[in-house]
């Protein structure tokens, strides 16, 4: 139970205000977020209409989906020159999703630090998946990727293209898209994604 003093001090930083512009500034629903960050839809909402305030990991969660850092909500980055050093020490490795059994990848973001980007950088890494268990999915925007090693199996609809090292695709995202490691060495690709127009 929070006090007075503790509600008033949290809620002039309007975290909730702030995660709610994030989230329909990316065209994103209630739901999609929660898929995203393993939290109830109801928790969500509670959030952003102020009525709940967020631990530090869990609002740290929804940062990371939105590739803002922390400081985006204490610290008016906003108003900063767009810059921001990613340590690789500070990264944090992701499946695709929370609670996938056998994710198609795994990522890591390269510029969560900078705030507001129209760009998100990740590094992914594919692990073994089975032909019949590709996983498609698609978004908004575009998408870049750029292998760094091994082989790579990009499904687009109906369409598959095996990118080896050195080589790069980019695709309209909102077509339903999925990838897998081909062949039996690591996969590893730089994968670039624009915001939703």
């Amino acid at each position: 139970m929070l006090t007075p003093t503790l509600r008033r001090g949290l809620d002039a930083y309007e975290i909730g205000a702030q995660v709610r512009a994030l989230r329909l500034k990316k065209q994103m629903g209630l739901v999609e977020l929660g898929k995203h960050t393993n939290l109830s839809a109801a928790m969500l909402s509670k959030l952003e209409r102020g009525r709940q305030f967020p631990t530090l990991p869990t609002l740290l969660r929804i940062a990371l989906v939105f590739g803002v850092g922390l400081d985006y909500f204490f610290s008016g980055a906003r108003s900063r020159p767009n810059v921001g050093v990613v340590r690789r020490r500070d990264r944090i490795r992701f499946p695709e999703r929370q609670g996938l059994r056998d994710p198609a990848f795994h990522f890591e973001s390269l510029d969560y630090a900078a705030v507001e980007r129209p760009l998100n950088a990740y590094l992914a890494d594919f692990p073994a998946v089975g032909p019949g268990r590709i996983k498609l999915h698609h978004h908004g925007g575009g998408e870049f990727i750029y292998v760094l090693r091994g082989s790579l199996s990009v499904h687009i609809e109906s369409e598959t293209h095996v990118l080896d090292a050195e080589d790069s695709i980019y695709f309209d995202a909102s077509v339903p898209h999925g990838y897998r490691r081909y062949g039996s060495r690591t996969c590893q690709a730089l994968v670039v994604t624009t915001a939703r127009s």
